[in-house]
């Protein structure tokens, strides 16, 4: 039924339950997973050369936190005997991210874990999940924590 699987992860333990729920849902349909990374841009405040060692030093954190996560990810469909592919890409909006890898890598489900906040809390923080839910093509998989 499936045949490529899209897996946003940000490294967490929340993530990696998704992880598995995916890597598991994947080799029961013989499907393959994308693990994606999706970096915030750099908040450019364009003062002089500090800015410039700024924006290095965080794409250094940032990209070692991404290949971390991905590294664990793979690990996971590893395990699994499930293929793997990783992608790091950088956006304002996470949710736009992800859907536009969905799209851009033909896969035709999204695993994703989800805080599952409620009321209040998801009125302030919003939610990723949910707005991928409400925004996505194929159909989304929300691993709750």
């Amino acid at each position: 039924m499936f045949k490529k699987i899209l897996v946003p992860t940000d490294g967490s333990a929340l993530a990696q339950s998704a992880a598995v729920a995916a890597a598991q849902l994947a080799k029961s349909q013989g499907a393959e997973v994308v693990g994606l990374y999706v970096i915030d841009p750099f908040p450019y405040i364009g003062i002089g050369d500090a800015s410039a060692i700024g924006l290095q030093a965080y794409m250094a954190e940032t990209r070692s936190l991404a290949g971390q996560a991905l590294d664990a990810l793979s690990q996971v469909c590893a395990n699994e005997g499930v293929p793997f592919a990783g992608d790091t890409i950088e956006r304002n909006v996470v949710y736009e991210g992800v859907i536009e890898t969905a799209e851009a890598e033909g896969c035709d489900l999204i695993v994703m874990a989800s805080h599952g906040r409620q009321g209040m809390k998801a009125l302030i923080l919003g939610s990723v999940a949910q707005k991928v839910l409400t925004h996505a093509k194929v159909p989304v998989l929300i691993i709750k924590g």
